[in-house]
């Protein structure tokens, strides 16, 4: 597999890609991006892989069979393999080796690692991003949705947010350039997805659960799930923007697919009907559930007359749970085959995971690629859809506009790399678990532990479920792979765990 050059889009030609006004001016489109928490690469009954899998036939996500039929599917999509640096990467353009927000983020001045008897893990940025340079542990920042709102877009936050601790500047949506902010807070999940448990919070004077969902009241007490709340929010939002006469952004960040496997009444039935246990029908209906927002959306874009000029890109923030060593009092209930591991690990089932794209007279209908991109390459890539020209911004871009992607899948092709570095320890035990770092390039993929200064390489193209270590085979491809990896950590400043027995810093990958 070659992955294609993202050439420049002031080399693309474009005219006659955005609809017309009347005054036969661009009009700018409208932009949904639709963002899902937790959500594999096989839970959708669309076939993202080159054959359908039993996860294929399980699921029933009709609606994003639909976006895929009127728009184009990226086969390899990458994202970090937890929350929070994927949502900062996504918002700031940078490699999350660089924002140094590397694990997720929740309380003050506290890190989530788990402890390690070996490793010390970096003073990483626990606090996450923000827009105050006096905030310990952050990263300064301009954030995408602020430069979308400078240039006119009406900017819309629904759901989850995840950028910023509790009682720090970037925990509220708003300080980040949206208008409207939909319970968005610090919280990483939720403490419940049912409105008559007031989606967890308590009414009785005692202190609410820090995920307890912010924002919903007038749904406290009824009989709705979550994701519903959310997408009901949202369309009164969108009313509200149609009549502004400005393009909107609206970032529908579901809470759902996130753990806990609540049942959504509307799906949860028929997979029981289909034989599924308890906890995997209820996992089927969150699946079911967040679909079904999708349509709704869609369906709201098309009453209006304004589908024909609106983007919408689907995404998920990393892959699927799948141990339950994570989760202890869970059971089992993800599976990402035929991709190996999932969240929290650098295995292809921690950090490949679906994404669409549609884009109405621009992207072919009914098309898919195999090109890999990463995702900081979405803050310059919703520039560039939206024509921002004004991008001076406080931290460096490490993305890469995949415009030329959607355009047309047969660009110029030169070889690039993805990075991911995760100097910290999650709280899984599955396989592909950090500390570590990785890089994908072309066909191959190297893994390097920190701890043990044991490197893997497959190759993903012929070993998608990274059964076979070549690493023993392939001196050379090693050797230059891990000089690519350790280069690129040193130029973005990146972090490194160190023992604890010593002190001494973990070696980079190419100094083993």
């Amino acid at each position: 597999m070659i992955c294609k050059k993202l050439i420049p889009l002031a080399l693309i030609p474009f005219v006659g890609l955005y609809a017309q006004t009347d005054s036969n001016k661009i009009s700018r489109p409208n932009i949904i991006l639709f963002m899902v928490d937790d959500m594999g690469w096989q839970d959708t009954s669309l076939q993202f892989w080159n054959e359908k899998t039993h996860l294929n036939e399980r699921y029933h996500t009709p609606n994003m069979e639909r976006l895929a039929s009127e728009g184009k599917m990226f086969t390899q999509a990458y994202a970090s393999a937890v929350s929070s640096p994927t949502r900062v990467s996504l918002m700031t353009g940078m490699n999350a080796a660089r924002h140094r927000v590397t694990n997720w983020t929740l309380e003050k001045n506290k890190s989530t690692d788990q402890s390690s008897e070996v490793l010390q893990f970096p003073e990483w940025n626990v606090n996450g991003i923000s827009q105050d340079p006096d905030i310990p542990f952050t990263y300064e920042v301009t954030s995408l949705t602020q430069l979308l709102k400078n240039s006119g877009y009406h900017t819309i936050h629904c759901g989850k947010a995840h950028w910023g601790a509790i009682d720090t500047p970037g925990e509220d949506p708003i300080h980040f350039g949206f208008d409207v902010n939909i319970a968005g807070h610090a919280g990483g999940g939720l403490a419940s997805y049912l409105g008559e448990r007031n989606f967890g919070n308590r009414t009785d004077g005692k202190p609410s659960p820090l995920l307890a969902i912010p924002g919903l009241d007038d749904y406290w007490g009824k009989d709705i799930f979550a994701t519903e709340a959310l997408t009901l929010e949202a369309i009164k939002a969108l009313d509200e923007a149609k009549e502004l006469g400005k393009p909107f952004y609206l970032y529908m960040s579901h809470y759902a697919i996130h753990i806990p496997i609540d049942r959504d009444k509307r799906f949860y039935q028929k997979y029981i009907e289909a034989g599924l246990s308890e906890k995997e029908a209820g996992y089927a209906s969150l699946i079911e559930g967040m679909d079904k927002s999708l349509g709704d959306l869609m369906n709201w874009l098309e009453d209006n007359d304004i589908a024909d000029n609106t983007v919408i890109i689907f995404m998920s923030d990393n892959g699927g749970l799948s141990s339950e060593s994570a989760w202890r009092d869970l059971p089992l209930h993800v599976h990402n085959a035929p991709l190996n591991s999932g969240k929290g690990s650098a295995y292809e089932g921690g950090v490949r995971v679906p994404m669409i794209v549609k884009w109405p007279g621009v992207v072919k209908p009914d098309t898919r690629t195999d090109s890999y991109l990463i995702i900081e390459d979405f803050f310059p890539t919703i520039l560039d859809i939206a024509q921002v020209k004004d991008r001076e911004t406080k931290q460096a871009i490490d993305g890469v506009s995949f415009v030329p992607l959607l355009l047309n899948d047969s660009v110029d092709t030169e070889k690039r790399n993805l990075y991911w570095n995760f100097p910290n320890l999650w709280g899984n035990e599955g396989p592909g678990i950090g500390p570590g770092c990785s890089l994908r390039s072309d066909d191959w993929k190297l893994i390097y532990y920190y701890e043990t200064g044991k490197k893997e390489l497959f190759n993903i193209t012929q070993d998608i479920g990274e059964k076979n270590d070549l690493s023993g085979r392939n001196h050379e491809i090693v050797k230059e792979l891990s000089s690519s990896l350790g280069d690129f950590l040193r130029r973005v400043d990146a972090q490194r765990p160190s023992f604890k027995a010593t002190g001494e810093l973990c070696p980079w990958p190419d100094e083993m």
